[in-house]
């Protein structure tokens, strides 16, 4: 599996981060993009309101755009010297103005070119297959071929046209076909062969690296099933194409969902007033109503605010089935999967999944499952009672029907008012701390000190207006080579655009044929809260911690350094990608960063100790509920991908998430529909973001924790976890960055407060 947009709605390890349905990269880890058994192309096509665009002036028929809205310039980070913002970067930024005609003809001549090559390989002798006419070519090849590719197919997450978003899916869809065609070729892979048995008996030295490319070359074939007869070949291309296809099909469906569910202001009683003033008003009939989007600045303040449970349940029925579409669509790639697998030779597709991950096979991801998910079920079934407590208490007060059960749509509200009431923490209060214009400069800032680079913003062609981009260089860079790479930011929400929060490594670095350097370029796509008539654009908390996350991300993509691109930045093991970013969420928790970073709108005051200690409390409070939902999605995930029969998928959904949640739903309708990450790269790997917070727990409170903003532990990290990205086994770095094997006994202190653990 390749990396793809990281998210990490993709997803969070922290306690007080929302995850599934929030961002994914990520995840969304989102994001990893997915790639089919074997590709030997790469596309970064994660799956991935209606804010009036501003002026521009036309260029082929589109809009160009230049990174100097309003919006885009509601921050701005400390200036550079005179030196750096007059250094140029060696490399220009892409073009953002193609027509729709123009996708898919660029990936038309770039599959063709792409395959023009490969037949050159594929026509060398056996004797005149090496490092360089094989390995190297191929190489070369693929970087070129994403260049092109990548950037092309990311216009579906972000484009406001609407002929442009299908262009860019069209070419993916053509990519990932040719792709699958790519990695089926016998003669290809003859080639490879014959380069690793000349290689090996000429004695050549290879460095590290050259010679994990030489050994993942051989892998992809073995995993694409190249020594399968011809018949069960030709078999499994018509089925990793279908596959391809059905899982683009259910990431689009997720992308362009715009459902809204309407209330009367009386029903949207306890929803803050500045949320509100949001949502678009209409007359229905003889009242006004409200439509309230499922994008996350709107739907879940109403489910955290909203104090008629009647308001909730409806938006949580209405929300959970808004993707019934795909319904089908899961089932179908399910069953492709399983065929797959099957062919192949593995036992499961989970296991096809995991044998090139950390854990190693599915039976590793049950153990760990089932022994976490023992840990956790008495402290959420203490949670749980505390909750329904607090439940019953209102419902009495106010004369509300209680029948002794807690829902789905009850959770984040008595989460909330158990913090509120229990630690007195508003979360509107805190979020009038965090101002968008003082919050992201600020974690740049953070960001920049601790790595030593600088982030200078210029204004040059992007996608929509609201885009900011900029150049990232060495902090003491005096000429060219000082550069590190472009970094673009789109941050608040527009119609049909990628409705979480999610990085998408669109280039990455590599040495280029003639020993130049080719620079990486990284974009966060976010939906933060946009300013209302009666206050700026503020964020939560919860914002907060996303934002930190996915700036991990970036600098993943940006501070890799490796000689080939298959290995760059966050092209790691599936269940290791989310562990960096999972360790930075705890600066979020520290209280000089919470200070540094917090700025009240209005008095421009910082938190106060007492506000940070009570945001520190609150980062565990309902840890079991809050797991055991992570738990859910994770063996949901599991078991389709290692059950040998089809199944009722949507009472499957609905019956786990009861048992393992511990909190019922009524009506819910097919969830499944929205549970993008296993169409969208995180098939069989859901689990990792909670596998990969052992390592996260474990590498903060071994380096960071004593002082988390010291520039030198910042350059350890860099040196021995961002630069190798996946250029050398994710132990290895693991065991260089920590100075020992790692262990999960900081994750299990984090999370019960003791030591002992088999996980």
């Amino acid at each position: 599996m390749k990396p793809r947009a990281v998210s990490t709605v993709a997803v969070s390890a922290l306690r007080r981060r929302p995850m599934l349905g929030i961002a994914v990269g990520v995840g969304a880890l989102a994001a990893l993009r997915q790639t089919l058994p074997g590709a030997g192309v790469r596309l970064n096509s994660l799956q991935l309101v209606t804010p009036l665009l501003h002026p521009a002036r036309a260029l082929n028929g589109l809009s160009l755009y230049r990174s100097q809205s309003t919006l885009s310039g509601l921050f701005s980070l400390s200036p550079a010297d005179s030196i750096m913002a007059s250094l140029n970067p060696p490399q220009a930024a892409p073009k953002w103005t193609h027509t729709p005609e123009e996708v898919l003809k660029l990936t038309e001549d770039a599959i063709a070119e792409y395959r023009a090559l490969e037949d050159s390989v594929a026509a060398l002798k056996p004797e005149e297959c090496n490092f360089e006419s094989v390995g190297l070519t191929l190489a070369h090849a693929e970087n070129k071929f994403n260049a092109i590719a990548e950037p092309l197919s990311f216009y579906q997450n972000v484009s406001t046209s609407k002929e442009l978003r299908e262009a860019s899916n069209k070419a993916e869809v053509m990519v990932r076909d040719f792709g699958v065609e790519s990695s089926m070729r016998i003669d290809v892979f003859r080639a490879k062969q014959a380069a690793e048995k000349n290689i090996n008996a000429s004695g050549k030295k290879l460095s590290a690296e050259e010679q994990r490319l030489v050994e993942k070359m051989i892998l992809d074939g073995t995993r694409a099933g190249l020594a399968l007869p011809d018949a069960e070949r030709e078999k499994l291309t018509q089925l990793k194409k279908e596959l391809s296809q059905t899982c683009l099909e259910f990431s689009k469906n997720f992308n362009e969902e715009n459902g809204v569910v309407s209330f009367t202001l009386e029903e949207l009683k306890g929803v803050p007033t500045d949320v509100i003033s949001g949502y678009t008003k209409r007359t229905e009939g003889d009242k006004e109503v409200y439509d309230v989007t499922f994008k996350t600045p709107d739907i879940f303040p109403l489910f955290k605010f909203a104090e008629n449970p009647e308001t909730r349940r409806i938006a949580y029925e209405r929300f959970e089935n808004r993707l019934a579409i795909n319904e089908p669509i899961m089932s179908k790639f399910l069953d492709l999967r399983r065929q797959i697998a099957k062919l192949l030779g593995y036992p499961t597709w989970a296991d096809y999944v995991t044998e090139v991950k950390m854990v190693k096979n599915a039976k590793g991801v049950k153990g760990f499952l089932a022994d976490l998910e023992q840990k956790l079920r008495p402290v959420g079934l203490k949670d749980r009672e505390t909750l329904l407590a607090l439940k019953k208490k209102e419902h009495d007060e106010k004369g509300l029907p209680f029948d002794g059960e807690f829902y789905l749509w009850d959770y984040r509200y008595y989460d909330r008012k158990f913090i509120e009431e229990s630690l007195n923490l508003d979360d509107q209060l805190v979020k009038e701390y965090f101002p968008v214009s003082v919050v992201v400069p600020a974690i740049l800032e953070i960001y920049q000190n601790l790595l030593g680079v600088k982030f200078v913003e210029i204004k040059g062609e992007t996608w929509h207006p609201e885009v900011q981009q900029f150049a990232v260089w060495e902090k003491d860079a005096k000429d060219e080579s000082g550069f590190v790479g472009y970094c673009y930011l789109d941050l608040f929400p527009r119609a049909s655009k990628y409705s979480h929060a999610a990085v998408w490594p669109l280039l990455p670095g590599y040495d280029k044929e003639d020993g130049t350097r080719s620079y990486p370029l990284t974009a966060m796509v976010a939906n933060l809260a946009k300013p209302t008539p009666q206050k700026p654009a503020l964020m939560r908390h919860d914002d907060v911690v996303t934002f930190f996350h996915e700036m991990g991300h970036v600098f993943h993509g940006l501070l890799s350094k490796t000689k080939f691109a298959r290995f760059h930045g966050t092209s790691v093991a599936g269940d290791f990608v989310e562990a960096p970013s999972q360790m930075l969420e705890n600066w979020c928790f520290e209280p000089k960063v919470l200070e540094r970073m917090s700025s009240h709108y209005e008095t421009k005051k910082p938190l106060d100790a007492e506000l940070i200690d009570k945001i520190i409390k609150s980062r565990y409070v309902n840890v079991g509920l809050f797991y055991l939902r992570q738990l859910f999605f994770a063996n949901f995930d599991l078991k389709v991908h290692t059950d040998q029969h089809p199944d009722d998928y949507t009472k499957l959904w609905n019956e786990m998430r009861e048992n393992i949640s511990l909190v019922k739903g009524r009506n819910l309708g097919a969830g499944q529909g929205t549970f993008n990450h296993i169409a969208g790269g995180y098939d069989a790997g859901y689990y990792g973001y909670t596998y990969s917070l052992v390592f996260a727990a474990d590498m903060y409170a071994t380096v960071f924790k004593e002082d988390p903003l010291d520039p030198a532990r910042g350059q350890r990290y860099r040196e021995k976890i961002l630069l190798p990205g996946g250029s050398r086994d994710e132990i290895d770095s693991l065991k260089d960055f920590l100075g020992r094997e790692p262990n999960s006994e900081a994750f299990i202190k984090e999370l019960f407060g003791q030591s002992a653990s088999n996980l």
